[in-house]
């Protein structure tokens, strides 16, 4: 979860996921879109395919980004889930459950 809000925390990568949000793109189209070298674009992308926010695949000679859609949803749904009194007593009641019923 650490990794996915550090990618968060920059305004250029929530920009990136901004435009991955519709339709893969490939490195060349997301770096013509920043005021920035194309190594520095790179190292953001990077980032965010570490905290598997995006998919990188060759096709071709171009490398495509997408969006991983459910990695974003789950990570901040458990974030909502620790924070929220509300959440927290349903998860603690659903290990519970897990640990009596032997699935955990």
């Amino acid at each position: 979860m650490d990794d996915v809000f550090q990618a968060l925390s920059s305004a250029v990568r929530r920009k990136i996921l901004a435009y991955l949000s519709a339709s893969e793109m490939t490195a060349g189209e997301i770096v013509d879109r920043f005021d920035m070298s194309a190594p520095s674009v790179s190292k953001h992308l990077r980032i965010l395919q570490n905290a598997g926010l995006i998919r990188a695949e060759k096709k071709g000679q171009y490398v495509h980004y997408h969006l991983v859609q459910d990695n974003l949803v789950n990570t901040l749904s458990g974030f909502v889930q620790e924070v929220c009194p509300v959440s927290r007593q349903l998860k603690s009641e659903s290990k519970r459950k897990a640990a009596t019923s032997g699935e955990a």
